[in-house]
């Protein structure tokens, strides 16, 4: 075990944990931070995207050791009140059906667009790869992207 201290959605946690541990089971399992998800354990399917230093990064193959003295975002801390536009657009899109992959999505979406306001279709689609749903609702997804 190691004494750490990171900064998670602006606080600053201080963990004894394994450095080894993935970001991902901190954030689940000691920080009871749910809405960063588990699909796939090997970085393929983005359902558990978060942000690092605002860059879009695969928190379960992330260990905890790599983040000391670093930003993470997670979908918590995006907007306090769900309230952020991409949130707003999601729900005028009606993009969730399952709502398991979203999370992942949105920390995308939104590292995506706190780079380039106005993104083409190529550089949203660049963007959003390996972000896998299910229910295949990428053409909304793409619509709620735009619309921000």
């Amino acid at each position: 075990m190691k004494q750490m201290e990171v900064n998670i959605n602006g606080k600053i946690e201080k963990l004894s944990i394994d450095p080894k541990t993935p970001l991902l089971w901190v954030l689940r399992d000691h920080l009871q931070l749910t809405g960063t998800k588990y699909g796939c354990g090997i970085a393929q399917c983005g359902a558990c995207t978060v942000h690092l230093d605002g860059e879009p990064i695969r928190s379960c193959v992330m260990p905890i050791e790599n983040i000391e003295d670093k930003k993470i975002t997670t979908i918590e801390g995006l907007s306090e009140k769900g309230d952020h536009p991409l949130q707003k657009a999601w729900v005028e899109h009606d993009v969730p059906q399952c709502g398991y992959c979203q999370a992942g999505q949105i920390m995308s979406a939104s590292a995506l667009l706190n780079k380039n306001a106005n993104p083409s279709d190529e550089e949203i689609d660049d963007a959003m790869y390996g972000n896998i749903c299910r229910c295949g609702t990428y053409n909304r997804i793409k619509a709620a992207i735009k619309s921000v």
